[in-house]
């Protein structure tokens, strides 16, 4: 198991402002996303924690990843020729709620959850270079509980197990109803691939600003038997 807890953060004023999608606002905006840039830069600390794990006892829709029992058609479709895959948490971290908020000031709040959800990205993007040059893997993907029907949010709580207590490693706590705090955090599982997979290609759900790849109907149908 390996924490990684000195991620960088690189934002810039067009970059933010860019992804908050929100038009010419003027210099008002523009020294509001300074103004948090300079703030989240000088407390966030993003981190990451991930294990090397192997897939045994593949059966029907279930795997067991280091004993750990997952139900879903689909990871275990993607998992059918792999043996060694890497579960992992990660998160913008919990020093970016010391960052406070006028209250009531929503484009704020905006502002500053946007960039928590840039600097979540970061992490992720780091954690999956850091995957690929330690063990030599060439191209990876990966699957995260709740993304999909099929593999339900719910096992957010086996894939936690794995890692016996998150919120003493990075600070990430599973709440009862199985969502993370801090918010801007992620759990998931990553595998090599000859092929890129994004769980995007399996949903139908329009409209989503998370969205990394189109619905693929023929994806589908051999994941899912869509039709």
């Amino acid at each position: 198991m390996e924490v990684l807890d000195n991620i960088p953060v690189e934002l810039d004023k067009e970059g933010v402002i860019q992804t908050l999608r929100l038009g010419d606002k003027g210099e008002q905006i523009e020294n509001t996303v300074q103004e948090l840039i300079y703030a989240a830069l000088n407390t966030a600390r993003p981190k990451a924690v991930y294990t090397v794990s192997y897939v045994n006892n593949k059966n029907g829709d279930s795997l067991e990843i280091d004993g750990v029992k997952f139900t879903s058609r689909v990871l275990r479709a993607n998992l059918e020729q792999v043996e060694r895959v890497f579960p992992y948490i990660a998160t913008c971290g919990q020093e970016l709620d010391e960052v406070t908020v006028p209250s009531g000031d929503m484009l704020i709040a905006f502002c500053l959850d946007t960039i928590k959800g840039m600097i979540l990205e970061m992490a992720i993007g780091y954690l999956s270079d850091h995957i690929r040059r330690k063990y030599a893997l060439g191209q990876i993907s990966h699957m995260n509980p709740g993304s999909l029907e099929d593999w339900p949010l719910e096992q957010q709580r086996e894939l936690f197990s794995i890692f016996g207590n998150a919120e003493e490693l990075i600070g990430v706590k599973l709440n009862r109803n199985y969502t993370m705090y801090p918010l801007k955090s992620v759990s998931g599982i990553y595998f090599p691939t000859e092929i890129r997979f994004e769980s995007c290609q399996l949903c139908l759900r329009e409209n989503c600003i998370a969205r990394r790849a189109q619905y693929d109907p023929h994806l589908a149908r051999k994941y899912l038997g869509n039709t």
